[in-house]
């Protein structure tokens, strides 16, 4: 069993091309680097992953991502698709069982995300994982609802510095260190439910007002007043409530 510990840098629609009338983008985060750390059950590093993507649907670099991430656009457009990085990322993974660590949640959904838009095989990533981040903020004992940064981790770790924060490489890098500096046997990994995997949605039920009052009409032989239609109404959804059902022992 082994653990994959991966981060992830995406790009969203250019601030210039955004038109309120114009439907949103099919994919909103779209992925330009995938960076990542394999270990043993040990904590062993035994390998590393680390790609550009070249992008297909934001075709210029969000000003903040370009700021945040230093990655530029002439290095994008020299990168293989996404299609040939997943092949080489899925390779790295490996047929051997797996747990995925992640600095939040977040970076596992977009993942699935490209991934199905792509029309790509989403079966090959593992649905178990640590987020590593909600054990750190624990441990460092964050109020409720606050989430420590992985800088702030690594500092407050003693974990060195060896290169860019907001690099998806080197942030996996951070994420494995931290990983490795917190791991306890409790930390069981959750599962995560890909969109293909959801049940299908129930479909809502809205309640005919005019065709309920009008059968209460015709029992008592009678309008309803306004303040018996209230009634109605009311015990209607209190009894959807279903708190008032008696059980049989």
């Amino acid at each position: 069993m082994n653990y994959i510990i991966f981060d992830l840098e995406y790009n969203q629609q250019h601030p210039d091309d955004i038109n309120p009338s114009e439907p949103k983008p099919p994919l909103l985060f779209e992925i330009i680097q995938i960076g990542a750390i394999k270990l043993t059950k040990d904590l062993k590093a035994i390998s590393v992953f680390n790609s550009l993507v070249k992008p297909n649907i934001h075709l210029k670099l969000h000003p903040y991502v370009e700021n945040l991430t230093k990655i530029n656009m002439d290095d994008l457009n020299k990168s293989p698709n996404f299609k040939s990085v997943y092949i080489d990322f899925i390779n790295f993974i490996g047929k051997e069982e797996n747990i995925l660590v992640v600095w939040g949640s977040s970076d596992i959904k977009e993942l699935i995300k490209n991934i199905e838009f792509y029309n790509l095989d989403s079966s090959k990533i593992s649905n178990k994982y640590i987020d590593i981040q909600s054990y750190a903020s624990k441990l460092f004992k964050l109020p409720k609802g606050q989430k420590i940064s992985l800088k702030n981790a690594v500092e407050a770790l003693n974990i060195p510095v060896e290169g860019e924060f907001h690099d998806a490489f080197f942030d996996a890098h951070y994420t494995a260190e931290v990983f490795k500096s917190i791991y306890t046997k409790k930390l069981s990994p959750s599962t995560f439910i890909k969109s293909t995997e959801k049940r299908p949605k129930v479909k809502k039920e809205k309640l005919d007002s005019q065709a309920l009052i009008k059968e209460f009409e015709k029992i008592y032989n009678r309008k309803m007043s306004k303040e018996e239609v209230k009634m109605i109404r009311l015990a209607y959804f209190m009894g959807k409530t279903k708190q008032f059902i008696l059980n049989d022992e």
